[in-house]
């Protein structure tokens, strides 16, 4: 049996990596960061997340309000 699902992450992974390599002309394998710089690639990315979910929210409260006006 198969999970969907897992493919599909597995799938948006290796899409995901090769946007970097063709990009940064390099893979995660490579030795030229320091850890620091590695921890501070992977704020930047959660910074990134949590405006965007910061974002999705506005437009989720949005939504519930038109639906709230609609039933009264």
């Amino acid at each position: 049996m198969r999970d969907k699902i897992v493919e599909s992450v597995l799938s948006k992974f290796k899409e995901r990596s090769q946007a970097g390599i063709d990009k940064y002309g390099a893979t995660l394998d490579r030795d030229d960061l320091s850890g620091l710089e590695w921890l501070n690639h992977l704020q930047e990315e959660l910074m990134d997340a949590t405006l965007y979910i910061e974002r999705y929210k506005k437009d989720l409260e949005f939504m519930f309000s038109k639906i709230v006006e609609r039933k009264r």
